[in-house]
């Protein structure tokens, strides 16, 4: 819950009144009120303006746009302005600037510029955030805290890489351990003493990119460590305005599946998730569900804030079309649809000048309501006051589970083979999207949550097995749970050291198998794999591992080369439960029949019985004991959904009884009559 005044689902969007002068205040008032916006995100990128210099602090401009949401009783999302440091503190205090990859110390520009370990900046931060708490902790416009925004980027200074030697101490407490889940005996890489200890980057132990590392431990762990260094700047902000305002919520915006940042870390310091979603023209839109559940998940399935998207277009793709008539409509339910409690644009107003002057604002640069933009945005924001507290603080129930785990992809990315084509994130989208094509919605979880709700729970991937996990599964498995792994999974340990005694490791007796070799396929080589009892043939690509059964069931087995005839997919039973691998990455076919099967194996019920269109999403939350059937239809065609029983549509009051039509880009949301 953001806050007990909050009773419908929040518009808004991110507003930056100091790039304009005062007398269009006003007018931006006017506007966002017509487009039924109850939420601003304020004092972002200010800091140059709160603090023109070292001493002097100006908070006149803050002070009037406060007081104008209060004067309408708008909501502030009062962010801490901490994003971009000044020029003058860049100029007088050169610490607060990064080191790239290539050891370049950077000057003053861009955002996230400001080194996360620099003392200057954390003084300066914490200074301005102490000021800012004082001033506006009882502001009646005040809903929500934003510290900074869009954490990200790394450093490697030599103020981080001090740093990093005390992380290390304080994680491995002497060197004899740090040089054993290092394996510095290779090369020659053993340590004697801290300060031999360097970050890596282009001038040590990486080849050319950040995923080209000869030394992958010692990187790993500056991932760790750079992650962790940003979180110290978040909850550096974040107990200074808890201090002054403790029943205030606080949060920050993150960014769906980015890499740099343990999210599921930071998430258990952040009062409530917010992310910013920006999916790329012609990406799959359950991408962007995925990324919507994965945030939902951070927090054990609460609600969670779209804090950002474009109403219209971005900027940095590298082609930026126009969302066609609806599309903003779409993406927004798509959000409201998998737990989000917000909906907030960037930006209110459109810049007329720098590198986000072509970016989508609810108000355009022709600077009237009269724009086909605006429109939609006045629409939506009708529809969302017309539905009042009907979807808020609903949840989001799932009988199926999708592990998804920053250290893994971190691990896996930076391993030296067997493919370059081997990407996490791509891998976890292809289970998640073989169930949502079922019409099953998914939880996407941590290692480190509850399994015992669930019936299947699917790790892809799990290559990094960290301590207790193993047993973890086998407990869930054995007390009758369904789960599922993949090709190069159980194969190391949390410090990237392979688990030696044959693949999967610590999972070899949950799976019942033993992973020979594993088989690196190039760009499109395929194998084939044949299903026990069909007559389809589908294709394996990617890697293929060579397994002998160890009290498994092959399921299917591979079709062609010298290991045709060996398992591609196997069945073990243990305890109560099952234990199934899937030897290869797989294509689409295969997997929404595994998909199919599975569920089908433990009575999980597609919504609407699984017989939407393809091009229509369907997903559900609940409130209250009633359940609400989202349809959202991601083409530019209407699209007829079969109904097995009359339901009500909320968004328009009609019963629908047989079909619904969803219009291009069009949504409905569905309560059975009589609930």
């Amino acid at each position: 819950m953001i806050h007990e005044k909050v009773t419908k689902v929040l518009y808004g969007g991110d507003y930056n009144p100091e790039q304009w002068p005062r007398d269009i205040w006003e007018e931006d008032m006017r506007l966002t009120k017509l487009a039924g916006m109850d939420i601003m995100t304020v004092n972002v990128f200010a800091w140059a303006m709160l603090q023109p210099d070292e001493d002097t602090y100006d908070f006149t401009a803050l002070d009037a746009v406060m007081d104008m949401l209060a004067a309408e009783n708008r909501f502030a999302c009062l962010a801490t302005a901490t994003a971009v440091h000044p020029a003058w503190m860049a100029n007088r205090f050169p610490d607060v600037l990064r080191t790239d990859f290539d050891g370049h110390k950077r000057k003053f520009g861009l955002r996230h510029n400001s080194c996360p370990n620099s003392p200057s900046y954390r003084r300066f931060a914490g200074a301005l955030v102490e000021r800012l708490a004082e001033r506006y902790h009882d502001h009646p416009a005040l809903l929500l805290w934003h510290v900074s925004n869009e954490f990200g980027g790394d450093c490697y200074c030599d103020q981080c890489e001090r740093t990093f030697r005390i992380w290390l101490k304080e994680k491995y407490g002497s060197l004899e351990e740090l040089n054993r889940v290092w394996n510095t005996a290779f090369w020659g890489h053993t340590f004697y003493s801290w300060d031999e200890i360097v970050v890596p980057n282009n001038l040590s132990e990486h080849l050319g990119n950040a995923d080209y590392t000869a030394f992958q431990g010692i990187s790993l762990d500056y991932r760790r460590f750079n992650s962790d260094s940003m979180l110290d700047c978040f909850r550096l902000e974040r107990d200074i305005v808890k201090k002054w305002t403790p029943d205030i919520r606080v949060t920050t915006n993150l960014m769906g599946t980015y890499k740099p940042l343990d999210y599921q870390k930071w998430a258990k310091e952040m009062d409530i998730v917010s992310w910013d979603s920006y999916p790329e023209v012609g990406s799959s839109p359950l991408l962007n569900s995925m990324s919507h559940d994965l945030m939902r998940g951070l927090k054990q399935g609460q609600p969670f804030m779209l804090m950002e998207q474009t109403p219209s277009v971005t900027n940095w793709h590298p082609y930026n079309a126009l969302k066609r008539p609806g599309e903003m409509r779409l993406h927004s339910w798509q959000a409201i649809a998998h737990g989000a409690d917000t909906v907030m644009f960037f930006q209110i107003r459109r810049s007329i000048g720098a590198c986000e002057k072509f970016h989508g604002a609810v108000i355009d640069h022709a600077g009237h309501e009269h724009t086909r933009v605006f429109r939609e945005c006045a629409a939506l924001g009708e529809e969302l006051s017309a539905l009042g507290d009907t979807l808020v603080h609903a949840t989001s129930p799932a009988k199926a589970a999708i592990v998804f785990d920053w250290d893994n992809w971190w691990a896996i990315e930076l391993s030296s083979g067997p493919s370059r084509d081997l990407k996490y994130v791509d891998e976890v989208f292809n289970y998640y999207k073989a169930f949502q094509r079922c019409n099953v919605p998914v939880d996407m979880i941590s290692p480190e949550d509850d399994l015992s709700g669930y019936a299947i729970v699917i790790a892809p991937v799990l290559y990094m097995v960290k301590k207790g996990m193993a047993e973890k599964l086998e407990a869930f498995t054995e007390q009758g749970g369904l789960f599922v792994t993949t090709f190069f999974s159980g194969i190391v340990d949390e410090h990237d050291l392979v688990v030696t005694g044959g693949y999967p490791g610590s999972l070899r007796a949950l799976l019942g198998i033993w992973v020979e070799e594993i088989d690196s396929l190039p760009p499109g080589k395929t194998n084939d794999v044949i299903l026990s009892g069909d007559e389809s043939v589908y294709k394996a690509s990617v890697l293929c591992d060579l397994i002998h059964l160890e009290g498994a069931d092959a399921a299917a087995v591979y079709g062609s080369d010298f290991y045709k005839g060996m398992p591609a997919l196997t069945k073990n039973r243990f305890g109560q439960g099952e234990a199934w691998y899937v030897a290869a990455s797989m294509d689409e076919r295969f997997m929404e029949r595994l998909a199919a099967d599975l569920c089908a194996s433990r009575g999980i019920e597609p919504l609407l019985g699984r017989t939407a269109p393809a091009e229509v999403e369907v997903t559900a939350r609940e409130k209250d004991g009633t359940s609400f059937i989202f349809l959202l239809n991601h083409s530019a065609e209407e699209q007829a959904v079969p109904l097995h029983k009359a339901y009500t549509n909320v968004l328009d009051g009609r019963v629908y009884d047989g079909a619904i039509c969803l219009p291009a880009y069009g949504v409905a949301v569905l309560k059975e009559n009589g609930s």
